[in-house]
């Protein structure tokens, strides 16, 4: 009998999406992984249908980018919900603390931000050529010559300080004082929010006030590119919080018992270090010498 039949037998109606395992050794098989991977292919496809829809000659309309992207998303959040809930939530009361090895998630989280940051370090070494170029003027930037300003610095403030509310949260849950840890938790999550909402404001200023969109030049396709690749993530990892917050009011975690809690700090600890790379690079950066 697979892994797959032996749980689904144990556990009642909770029903595994593989029927096997596979690859042989790994335990219960996944295929949620996979699902999650294609619908994150899928909003890059969806970005290119997208900036093809802006040539003078567009290959195709805006509304196949639009519906490829809300398609794409749709596709990428239930491979999340799906993976996470596998993993994670499905049968949490019956398994120890040892029923996977908090080192092996936590180095599973680790391999998972390398390939993050190939995706950005690609962003950034397209930003880094066109800024080093002979093509680069301040023409490029937005039409009042700034993309540096007080929003961008308030952000910044908000998304440091949301770092420090999460580890605060995370060691009062290590001290065992729960309604601390729900405390904290809810105040990052507020400020993750509120990150987002400061740079849907950003976007709505640029576009509407100035007109300055992604297919306005190569920095413009640097600048939306590299902002909206680390919204997205922000807004992902929002969403990890919250289940983690619903998960803790419903008692899941203690001190003994927190690995997701960490590896979502581990994931919300890297976009804001990479959010200040963007700040030097692409909003310091783009205004030095120009």
């Amino acid at each position: 009998m697979s892994v797959a039949e032996d749980s689904s037998e144990e556990h009642g109606e909770h029903h595994l999406p593989a029927v096997e395992d596979w690859p042989r050794g790994f335990g219960e098989a996944s295929w949620w992984p996979f699902v999650t991977a294609i619908g994150a292919a899928g909003i890059y496809v969806a970005a290119g249908l997208f900036v093809l829809s802006q040539a003078e000659n567009p290959v195709v309309s805006e509304t196949v980018g639009a519906a490829s992207a809300v398609l794409s998303v749709g596709v990428f959040l239930a491979g999340i919900y799906g993976w996470l809930y596998h993993a994670f939530v499905a049968n949490f009361w019956e398994r120890g603390t040892d029923y996977h090895s908090d080192r092996t998630l936590k180095f599973a989280m680790l391999l998972f931000l390398g390939t993050e940051v190939a995706t950005f370090g690609a962003g950034f070494v397209y930003y880094f050529i066109i800024r080093g170029g002979e093509v680069w003027s301040a023409e490029l930037l937005p039409h009042s010559g700034h993309v540096f300003g007080d929003l961008v610095l308030a952000n910044t403030v908000i998304l440091v300080v949301s770092s420090i509310t999460l580890h605060r949260a995370h060691v009062k849950l290590l001290d065992n004082d729960r309604q601390s840890f729900l405390r904290w938790l809810a105040i990052t999550i507020a400020l993750g929010v509120i990150f987002i909402g400061g740079q849907a404001l950003e976007y709505y200023e640029f576009i509407v006030a100035e007109s300055f969109t992604i297919a306005e030049g190569a920095y413009a396709s640097a600048f939306y590119g590299l902002t909206g690749l680390h919204g997205l993530h922000v807004t992902m990892g929002a969403v990890l919080l919250g289940i983690v917050f619903v998960r803790a009011i419903y008692g899941q975690y203690s001190a003994e018992r927190h690995t997701s809690v960490s590896t979502a700090s581990m994931y919300w600890h890297f976009v804001d270090v990479v959010w200040i790379f963007l700040v030097v690079a692409l909003y310091l950066g783009a205004e030095i010498a120009t």
